[in-house]
């Protein structure tokens, strides 16, 4: 094989860092033993030596100047193959810089990490959902500890460099092979991957830079809201480690069923019994609204006289417009349907019973007649199956 490391590599002289990764991977990956089979060793043994010389920028200007990159101090001096390769390059380089396995870069890692995202539930009223209002909540979370601010060390105490590691986060292991001497590198086992060490830790958060506490937050809910909703809190979720920035907080709704109204959307739907002289002669009633249960509304202005005609038949609904639910973006409100159940005395006494016998003679209703109704009208049943979703 050539010793044109650009060649090896089939890259231009021009190449990108990036583009450079990507050839080597795409060799590295064809050519390994694994893969390719015996007598493939020297020509991964190239592939992996053209890497190391132009992944490097001293080595590989050293390389564009003619000049042997090996001597210049790019080192292969190990057993085997007269070189040997590092095993963590050659994951970075397909698993695009990282482990394939979500680990991070190479070096010590920060102490200060961002928090995670929280999600709690509220349980609310309909009328609370409806109305909006500004609610309490207690949640359980993690805050900056209060004994040393989120350093993780006891007073006038700081971290050390890790002498396991001499500060790097991580250390490197070689294990001989018939490739040559296969070096891998993982986080240091003393410090974590730190870096640094934490000879007195806070007794408080034992090191964390955080603990955990309970907290009481106020939690605006617009009008409109609806179960399931869920509302984002910028920075009001956990404390990260060390002290770091909060994570964000969501608050997701949960809208208790109500025993009068029934939700559609923006629009409530509610029944109403009348007795049956006041649907056949007509009649007002008045039927309270939603706005009953709010503590902050007058009595005159929680309730809505609804005109029932006379005549009206168990299932009628008659719309209400503007009492329902506020709409979520601000463009009005719902309507309020009040479904009528005609209610048929069960207990008359005599002088009752003769007055409906006399109204049914005066009618020629003395005799049952009953009219069916074909499938494709919409009856009684469908008016009721409608009003309560069934």
């Amino acid at each position: 094989m050539s010793d044109d490391y650009y060649e090896v590599l089939g890259v231009s002289r021009d190449a990108s860092a990036d583009q450079i990764k990507k050839a080597y991977r795409k060799k590295a990956m064809k050519l390994h033993p694994d893969v390719a089979g015996p007598g493939s060793e020297e020509a991964f043994k190239k592939v992996q030596e053209a890497y190391e010389v132009l992944q490097d920028p001293q080595k590989r200007a050293v390389f564009d100047r003619g000049g042997d990159p090996n001597a210049a101090g790019g080192g292969f001096g190990d057993a085997g193959f007269g070189g040997g390769f590092d095993f963590t390059n050659l994951v970075d380089a397909m698993f695009g810089g990282g482990s394939p396995f979500g680990g991070s870069a190479r070096g010590p890692k920060s102490r200060v990490r961002r928090g995670q995202d929280a999600l709690v539930r509220m349980r609310l009223t309909l009328a609370e959902a409806a109305f909006g209002i500004t609610k309490p909540l207690d949640i359980d979370t993690a805050v900056v500890c209060p004994r040393c601010h989120g350093k993780g060390a006891e007073k006038d105490s700081e971290p050390v460099t890790c002498t396991t590691c001499d500060g790097r986060g991580e250390v490197t292991t070689v294990e001989r092979s018939f490739l040559g001497n296969i070096r891998t590198t993982q986080p240091c086992p003393t410090c974590r991957g730190y870096g640094t060490v934490i000879p007195n830790p806070c007794p408080e958060c034992s090191g964390e830079g955080r603990v955990r506490t309970s907290r009481t937050i106020n939690v605006k809910i617009p009008a409109g809201v609806a179960d399931g909703n869920r509302i984002h809190l910028d920075s009001q979720g956990e404390v990260g480690p060390g002290g770091g920035p909060a994570g964000d907080l969501y608050v997701e709704l949960v809208v208790a069923p109500h025993e009068v109204f029934r939700r559609e959307g923006s629009d409530l739907e509610m029944a109403v019994s009348v007795p049956m002289t006041a649907a056949a002669l007509g009649t007002t009633v008045a039927v309270q609204t939603l706005e009953a249960d709010r503590e902050d509304m007058d009595a005159d202005q929680a309730s809505v006289d609804v005109e029932i005609p006379a005549g009206t038949q168990s299932g009628t609904r008659i719309v209400v417009h503007g009492r329902g639910v506020p709409k979520l973006r601000g463009q009005g409100r719902g309507d309020l349907g009040v479904t009528l159940l005609v209610e048929t005395p069960t207990k008359l006494n005599t002088k009752q019973r003769d007055l409906l016998r006399q109204l049914a003679e005066a009618r020629d209703e003395t005799e049952t007649n009953a009219s069916v109704h074909t499938t494709g009208s919409k009856g009684m049943f469908s008016r009721l199956k409608e009003a309560f979703g069934g």
